[in-house]
């Protein structure tokens, strides 16, 4: 009897044992499950869903909802992913456009099938306007709820000049530092001023040549933020490699300068995503990023 005892003891004690590790998975699981439920939650119904990383920020991290952010450059391809991931991600978006027929669904974050479409919201409000014209960029300020900064500007030198990068920057920082605005984020490029040696060889040729006005121009708008009139806001300064209009992949380096690694490409909808992500997070202020697939 004494033996059957001790037998039925330890028999109970190795099912105790094994129910209390059965419980102790059946727990994780159900975290791990909660997780995944709770990270496949995605909103804006026009176009494409957004993967739930980069709809909350980007790789890593929730990015809180803004009063307001202005992109500059929202007819562009950066400048369009931006506004409608912020608008996916439940902020409301100003942007400032030369013309208002390029607000439009990107085709990496939007999906191809709805790509070029008119993009529209009752979140999103369009200032038609030259950001060379101050008047114009205080509009986009003039309501007051503008609390975080994209600036996305591009195009050819021979249609908006060789300083307009420089000039349109001036202008958005005068407009912040009136209204109180701190964070911005700034697309410039590989190759801009001290990240030159991480940019790859066939594009310093074209650095050298035909993007040479372009560049000069970039690296005086740099200098704005980095040692200029706005070295006092919350600034990063993104310099993205080579641009592709793929899918947000949510995959992808960020360097600094001194990084001992040549750049390759990345895709825009995920250029635009880590611009959001910036000023939302206080991890990259103040200096300059090179960012890579």
């Amino acid at each position: 009897p004494r033996l059957k005892r001790e037998r039925a003891s330890a028999s109970e004690k190795g099912t105790e044992k094994v129910c209390a590790t059965s419980c102790d998975m059946a727990f994780l699981l159900r975290l791990v499950s909660l997780a995944v439920a709770a990270s496949s939650v995605a909103g804006f119904t026009t176009g494409a869903a957004l993967p739930s990383r980069l709809a909350r920020g980007t790789v890593t991290g929730i990015c809180p909802r803004m009063g307001t952010i202005a992109v500059f450059g929202g007819g562009g391809g950066v400048g369009s992913e931006a506004v409608y991931q912020g608008l996916n991600n439940g902020d409301k978006v100003v942007t400032l456009v030369r013309d208002a027929a390029k607000v439009v669904i990107p085709p990496g974050s939007g999906g191809e099938a709805k790509a070029g479409q008119k993009l529209e919201s009752p979140d999103l409000r369009v200032v038609v306007g030259d950001v060379k014209n101050a008047a114009d960029v205080d509009s986009v300020f003039e309501n007051g709820d503008v609390t975080g900064v994209v600036v996305a500007l591009g195009g050819k030198t021979s249609e908006v000049g060789t300083t307009m990068l420089t000039d349109g920057t001036k202008n958005i920082i005068d407009s912040m530092q009136k209204k109180g605005v701190k964070r911005i984020s700034l697309v410039t490029s590989i190759g801009a001023n001290d990240s030159y040696d991480q940019a790859p060889f066939l594009f310093k040729v074209l650095m050298w040549t035909a993007l040479k006005d372009q560049f000069a121009d970039k690296n005086t708008q740099e200098d704005l933020l980095l040692k200029g009139p706005g070295s006092d806001l919350e600034y990063t300064i993104v310099r993205p490699s080579g641009l592709g209009k793929g899918p947000p992949t949510g995959s992808y380096k960020i360097l600094p300068p001194d990084a001992d690694e040549t750049a390759g490409s990345i895709e825009r909808s995920d250029v635009a995503g880590f611009c959001l992500r910036v000023i939302k997070e206080d991890t990259y202020i103040g200096k300059a990023w090179s960012i890579t697939g």
